[in-house]
């Protein structure tokens, strides 16, 4: 199966914004919501980006890399931002964006992780599928192999 061009998608159709309340049930010993509880929430909105770019399910392949910047506490609203930034044959990479801010007040918001992850798009067949070509967002801008997309 090939990849048909008219099936190309923006980085921004395909993006995902996943929010949640930190309760005392997500916190460690020092009151701080616990790292893998963040990653959780990052793996999930980074597959759903996936998917919806790719059209099937996408699975975890490699974590590239995440940063924990500020801590999270029980009453933070976590917001995950999610988004496909390259699109390869069945592979897609995704960068995350992590923000917390109190639930019950606007503002201050605080950006508290990001992370970049490897998506493999799964077919029926539980076989790779190819997945659509990334466009970029601003007409303006390259895409393709090499454009940093």
């Amino acid at each position: 199966m090939t990849t048909s061009p008219d099936l190309a998608r923006t980085p921004a159709e395909s993006a995902v914004t996943l929010a949640h309340i930190m309760s005392e049930h997500d916190t460690n010993l020092y009151g701080t919501v616990h790292g893998g509880v963040v990653m959780k929430l990052i793996d999930d909105a980074a597959a759903a980006a996936a998917g919806r770019h790719a059209g099937v399910p996408a699975v975890t392949a490699s974590v590239e890399g995440m940063s924990f910047l500020a801590p999270v506490r029980a009453g933070d609203l976590l917001t995950v931002h999610a988004r496909v930034e390259r699109a390869g044959r069945t592979s897609m990479h995704v960068s995350v964006a992590v923000t917390s801010e109190r639930w019950n007040l606007t503002g201050p918001v605080t950006e508290v992780a990001t992370a970049r992850l490897v998506f493999v798009a799964v077919g029926p067949d539980s076989r790779p599928h190819p997945v659509p070509a990334l466009l970029p967002d601003d007409p303006a801008e390259p895409s393709g192999p090499g454009s940093g997309a």
